[in-house]
């Protein structure tokens, strides 16, 4: 079987790692009615024990053989009914040999006696210890995948949905909360008994167990309790973090067409927890880094989407269930583009295109440096290996390209067809394709077999131009991930195929709001070839082109037009995510013009997100002139732009910047974040190598302080510090300061933050050092917390010795974490590709970067000779260019105009040692000529003027002509 999915030619890395195998759902003996687990926990030992009853209705008679899904489990007795059956268990599974075989639709109830000590997977401890004294006790749960199989024996797959209860005996100074209603409570001694019962169907990836001293926090919707728990303390935290959840449940209830289905709705913050958050059925485990503080919330919204995702999977993922892994897009993509459905809601249409190009944007970002696969496919080593950005962000912008297909009003039609008609069942994709063409007659097919059945998206590169004298505009539009091919069309099977609106913008008539969509006028064509040329008649000239309006196709673009028109997309499009694709096509354009733009842009647009976008496009033009441009929005009134101006300030490495960052350092700022972007950003101002930079000493210092006095929120600030240390590469020092925060002891975030640095800092120190790095995280990597794990697997990951990846393999072949077993092999692999750096290679790096650098410097000096120099008289310049001479900083260039009754660009004659010699082109060879250029006549003199200043525009630095600047910008005649 073949490894790949398309062809290799598109360079994208296989998803499927050795050993990956197809996976389907086994065969089924029946169906499992109900699931009772009654246990008793011996939270000092990390232990329980108890006995799991599950009713079967055989599908069929003569079934003597049943097989379970129990790792690690001591099991003791199997009965049915009184009747003890014979057993056989190896670690993976339990097989059960029935004393007497099934009769068809005729229930059993299978009494499984066992128990487990300090369990891998599925069920975790957590308490104090004499390195965290103060570690709250709590047990809890986490099912999926396929862990539910590690703390009871079970059919561990999503397509059996059943009943369930749990009784549960617990310390009597803890609470124990699981799925559905508690049906009652029990002392029994110095202990307690909690009994729920869940009396609505759902998968076993899906039955929880929360233990813990908790605060509740009471809360309802429509009379149905609405609570949340968290540690004694933080109450005020929990009610910050969680407090809009009745809101969000009837914002749900109606985008859903079917309201909340569950009898309570409770969400528990628990330590120590693996995942971001987990959407058991009624009961929603958060971590509690979660948790926000005052001052956190100031520009976290993060938690506030968790939140929206875990409680949009009550009904995509709970009530509506997955059939089998390879389909499970249909929830995490959902419950993704709630987040944005949510944030449209709550904050605006503005926030939420902004939040859908994030979404876009993290999927393309794996796509491009980690593997490309179809989001549905049933091929891999385990199923957790799927849940990856192609199925949460793609599958986020896959729903929110049915919307744009259907529109609003049938979109949550066909979704409310789709969940009422799945209620209490499972689904594949299939199941969707058929609600929305029920719902709507319409067969999105098409749409599913290019995004959803195959891997990839459309890369888009849009040309335009503007014929005055017919009033077309011509756009053309290029597919540049189909491979070109001889006869120009490219391989058809790469060719996505869709219909995508083309607006022209005009200019608001004055008064009038800026940013009307009435000033776009919309075409809708279909882009189906590799490359294809579009003419649209207009009665004026578009003031700037908008590709794709509203951006609701998941793509990539390339805008390939002039300045003017990139500037007035950055003024006048009323979709931010235009104005944003808008500022980057400016800032590669590059040039003092753009930085003006940009820096204008940063100061005045309205919308937070265009401005933190435009910072760090201002620092990409690489010009001294962004200094100016970025210091300013360290005054931003949003924090988020902020933090978005110091992240780019942290790329320029000069001395001015250090002063500009260390500023807020001391002073300190309203957010968290950009605290720690500061931080981080000294320190990399440090490890760079031009002169013009703080000393090692002087940052040292700053971050030791930070270090010392700047505990606070998820050690935020202080994990920025850590983050700035790494960038020292060579500084012994830090490595010192960021190994003595690996120990033990040190607050869970801060410790992580600082072992994933070790692989930053490890490229730059010494073979002494480098062996330091590398027996501290082998020491690592023998830990068994999975975030710890996670760590360990980035920071080798960034090393550039062989050595690393024996560590990485012993992590893979001992960790019990799927997921931590895949980052490994990623890792193993990104080693490989970095170790064949040397020294030489190093070097170049050095002098390429110093290249850029005195690049750089050249640039802005030419930009500021180009803004104070003053337009010569007409007459005198008309003499001056009888003898041409154009120089730009790489090299001097000669040109002959080709007098044909058309115009082609100059071609170089050549590069002049002195730039003042004699190539010359008098203009009195061409008497008696005279030349048409588009829409304009010439006589000799001045068309060789107009020639160099059109072929100016194509550069991306001045021409200089004999000391005035002629560029595009200010032309010469």
């Amino acid at each position: 079987m073949s490894h790949t999915y398309f062809d290799s030619e598109n360079s994208h890395k296989s998803f499927e790692m050795p050993g990956a195998r197809p996976h389907y759902n086994p065969d089924r003996p029946g169906q499992v009615e109900h699931i009772f687990l009654d246990l008793v926990l011996d939270i000092p030992k990390q232990s329980f024990r108890g006995t799991c009853s599950i009713r079967i209705n055989p599908v069929r008679s003569g079934i003597d053989k049943l097989t379970l899904d129990a790792v690690n489990l001591n099991i003791k007795s199997v009965k049915v009914g009184e009747t003890e059956q014979n057993f056989d268990s190896d670690g993976e599974v339990l097989q059960i040999q029935l004393h007497e075989p099934t009769t068809a639709y005729e229930p059993i109830t299978i009494a499984i006696a066992y128990s487990v000590e300090k369990p891998q997977r599925g069920l975790y401890f957590v308490g104090p210890d004499k390195h965290y004294p103060d570690k709250p006790t709590q047990v809890w749960t986490q099912g999926e995948d396929e862990d539910s199989r590690f703390w009871f024996p079970c059919f561990d797959y999503p397509g059996q949905l059943a009943t369930s209860e749990i009784r549960v005996q617990v310390p009597r100074q803890l609470f124990a909360i699981s799925n559905g209603e508690l049906v009652s409570t029990k002392n029994d001694g110095d202990d307690k008994i909690y009994h729920w019962s869940q009396t609505q169907i759902h998968p076993t990836y899906l039955m929880t167990l929360a233990v813990g001293d908790f605060a509740e926090i009471k809360d309802e919707w429509n009379g149905k309790p609405v609570n949340y728990y968290v540690e004694k303390g933080r109450e005020a935290d929990g009610k910050r973090s969680m407090g809009k959840t009745p809101k969000m449940i009837e914002f749900f209830s109606k985008a859903f067409g079917y309201p909340y289905p569950f009898p309570k709705y409770a969400q528990v913050c628990v330590d120590d927890f693996i995942f971001g958050g987990m959407e058991n059925t009624s009961t929603t485990l958060l971590t509690d880094r979660c948790l926000l503080d005052e001052r956190a919330s100031l520009d976290n919204r993060g938690t506030e989407s968790l939140v929206a995702h875990e409680l949009a999977h009550q009904w995509f993922g709970d009530l509506v269930v997955i059939k089998h892994w390879s389909h499970a897009w249909i929830k995490e993509g959902m419950a993704s583009y709630c987040e944005v459905l949510w944030t449209d809601k709550e904050y605006g249409k503005e926030d939420a295109a902004y939040y859908m190009l994030g979404e876009a944007r993290n999927y393309l970002a794996e796509d491009s440096s980690r593997y490309r696969r179809p989001m549905v496919t049933h091929v891999y080593r385990e199923a957790i290996e799927l849940y990856d950005r192609h199925l949460y962000e793609k599958g986020a912008c896959v729903y929110h390209m049915i919307r744009a297909e259907l529109g609003d009003e049938l979109f949550y039609k066909a979704i409310h067809t789709f969940v009422r008609d799945n209620a209490h069942q499972t689904v594949e994709t299939i199941d969707l394709l058929r609600a929305i063409e029920k719902a709507t007659g319409r067969n999105l097919t098409f749409l599913f077999d290019q995004y959803v059945y195959r891997g990839g998206h459309p890369d888009y590169k849009v040309a335009y131009s503007w014929d005055g004298d017919s009033k077309l505009a011509k756009v053309t539009i290029t597919q540049t991930q189909v491979k070109d091919n001889k006869n120009g069309n490219g391989n058809s099977k790469d060719v996505f195929d869709l219909k995508i609106p083309l607006g022209f913008g005009y200019k608001p008539e004055k008064d009038a709001d800026e940013r009307n969509a009435a000033n776009i006028k919309t075409f809708t064509v279909r882009v189906h070839e590799r490359e294809q040329s579009f003419y649209f008649p207009l009665e004026e000239k578009p003031a700037y082109i908008s590709f794709d309006v509203g951006n609701k196709y998941l793509k990539t673009v390339a805008l390939e037009y002039g300045v003017a028109e990139l500037k007035a997309q950055l003024q006048f499009d009323p979709d931010p995510v235009s104005r944003i694709y808008a500022a980057h096509a400016l800032a590669k354009k590059g040039g003092l013009e753009a930085v003006k733009a940009l820096s204008e842009v940063l100061k005045k647009e309205p919308f937070w997100a265009v401005r933190a976008e435009v910072a760090g496009q201002l620092v990409d033009i690489k010009l001294d002139q962004a200094f100016d441009g970025l210091v300013t929005g360290l005054k931003d009134k949003d924090a988020r732009v902020r933090r978005a101006v110091v992240n780019a300030l942290g790329k320029i490495k000069t001395h001015e910047t250090y002063k500009a960052l260390r500023s807020i350092v001391e002073k300190g700022d309203d957010s968290y974040y950009v605290e720690a972007a500061a931080a981080s950003a000294m320190g990399s101002i440090a490890g760079a190598n031009p002169d013009e930079k703080p000393t090692d000493e002087q940052v040292l210092k700053e971050l030791k302080l930070v270090l010392k006095e700047r505990e606070g929120w998820n050690e935020v600030v202080r994990s920025g510090a850590i983050s700035g240390l790494a960038q020292m590469k060579t500084s012994e020092d830090a490595l010192n300061l960021i190994l003595k925060y690996t120990a033990v002891g040190t607050p869970q975030a801060l410790r992580l933050a600082a072992i994933r640095s070790l692989g930053t800092i490890s490229t730059g120190q010494t073979k002494l050092n480098l062996e330091r790095i590398l027996h501290r995280l082998a020491e690592l990597s023998k830990e068994t917390f999975f975030l710890t794990q996670v760590s360990v697997v980035v920071g080798l990951g960034q090393m550039e010795t062989r050595k690393a990846i024996r560590i990485l393999r012993s992590l893979a072949d001992q960790t019990p974490d799927g997921r931590v077993r895949m980052m490994a092999d990623e890792a193993v692999q990104r080693v490989q590709k970095n170790a064949g750096s040397d020294a030489a290679v190093k070097q170049l790096r050095e002098e390429l970067d110093q290249v850029k650098k005195d690049n750089q410097d050249l640039k802005s000096r030419m930009e500021n000779l180009e803004a104070k120099a003053r337009p010569l008289p007409r007459r005198k310049r008309i003499g001056v260019m009888n003898s041409l001479i154009l120089i730009s900083p790489s090299k001097t260039w000669g040109f002959q105009p080709i007098l044909s009754g058309k115009v082609r660009r100059y071609e170089t004659v050549a590069a002049i040692e002195d730039c003042f010699g004699r190539r010359t082109l008098p203009a009195n060879s061409y008497n008696n000529s005279s030349i048409r250029y588009p829409g304009r006549h010439f006589t000799s003199s001045t068309a060789a003027i107009y020639f160099v200043d059109e072929f100016a525009k194509s550069l991306e630095t001045p021409l200089v002509v004999l000391g005035a600047v002629c560029d595009w910008r200010s032309p010469c005649y």
